[in-house]
């Protein structure tokens, strides 16, 4: 016998955890994820087949390949889990979905746009070449090796400011908590503008 304990997971718990995210795409990805991970129970083909096709849709608009017809795919899958999951559970997962349709907040996914600037597909960090100081502390604080550049020495010059290799970041901030001067930010990708700005 197992000394390992299995818990199941409760949709209560489940929306509980997904409130911490803060875009409503990204919880809803969350709460279909865990949701097919655990309380789902397979027995009703609305719930089990919609479930996993709102998965598929919903990491679409997160990684930033989602298109209008993802969001028209999970509003009706939505809409037929309400109608006709057989449990209280299917139900409460397609409402947990739909309490965000009407924000526009998966249509500006599907317009390559995360309104909270949290969704990682559509945000950038970079390096304002006129505030570094090539000090080498963001590359330092970098664990994903995301950051190029060399160390400014005092007897020498011509030093180019570091830049952040973007298919390497993670965009996981540690380089802005390590800049002293304020040089790195963070840009919406399709506007080019400074989030919080």
């Amino acid at each position: 016998m197992s000394d390992t304990v299995t818990l199941e997971l409760k949709v209560e718990d489940i929306k509980k955890n997904a409130d911490v995210k803060g875009c409503p795409v990204e919880r809803s990805l969350y709460y279909i994820t865990e949701f097919l991970a655990g309380p789902m129970c397979g027995r009703c083909f609305p719930c089990m087949m919609g479930s996993y096709e709102a998965k598929i849709r919903l990491q679409h608009l997160v990684e930033g390949r989602g298109e209008t017809g993802d969001v028209e795919a999970i509003r009706r899958i939505a809409t037929d889990m309400l109608e006709a999951s057989m449990c209280k559970k299917g139900k409460d997962t397609a409402k947990f979905i739909m309490e965000w349709m009407a924000s526009g907040v998966f249509e500006a996914h599907a317009g390559k746009r995360c309104p909270d600037n949290l969704c990682k597909a559509f945000i950038e960090y970079r390096i304002v070449g006129n505030k570094c100081e090539i000090c080498g502390a963001c590359k330092e604080a970098c664990k994903y090796g995301a950051i190029l550049g060399e160390k400014r020495k005092t007897y020498l010059s011509g030093y180019l400011p570091y830049e952040i290799r973007q298919k390497r970041c993670v965009k996981c901030g540690e380089c802005i908590k390590a800049c002293p001067y304020g040089a790195i930010i963070i840009v919406e990708t399709k506007t080019n503008r400074l989030v919080g700005v």
